[in-house]
């Protein structure tokens, strides 16, 4: 979709093709039809990635709609706090979390960091983040207390 209002449309991601519906709004802002909430979401670059992280998720990977949690609240020290997407284990117990960010944010430490303060609250086996050029996905090892990075996701 070309829409020199929103270029990060047309940037190169690396993520496989997928289909998406959008809706023009009548403020000149352009939506996104997000399958799991079903409903249309105001588009904006971080939201472009997250709909790639699900579908991802859903289709290559094979996760249940069901298990998904998308953008709710948490509370770490009294500070309110926002994660992007969180999937439940068959038990119902968190499996993944993942932190997505606008193509041109950087992963750096200091968004590891982020995911991992989420997390002390979630306490998923992992975590991922990605702003959609760079992926980076991680595992709890209980024998070293700390988060390594693997090269693929498990299935559920």
């Amino acid at each position: 979709m070309m829409d020199e209002r929103f270029p990060f449309l047309s940037e190169p991601l690396n993520f496989p093709k997928f289909e998406f519906k959008f809706q023009d709004e009548q403020d000149g802002k352009l939506s996104i039809f997000d399958p799991l909430r079903k409903k249309y979401l105001i588009l904006t670059p971080e939201e472009w990635i997250r709909q790639h992280i699900i579908q991802v998720l859903i289709q290559k990977y094979d996760y249940p709609r069901s298990l998904f949690a998308l953008e709710r609240g948490l509370k770490y020290n009294r500070l309110q706090k926002r994660f992007d997407v969180l999937v439940y284990d068959r038990n119902g117990a968190p499996f993944l979390l993942v932190e997505c960010k606008a193509s041109d944010v950087k992963l750096t430490q200091k968004t590891v960091e982020q995911v991992c303060v989420y997390n002390k609250t979630i306490q998923a086996p992992y975590l991922g983040i990605s702003n959609g050029k760079q992926h980076i996905f991680m595992k709890f090892e209980e024998l070293s207390n700390n988060f390594v990075q693997i090269s693929d996701l498990p299935r559920i």
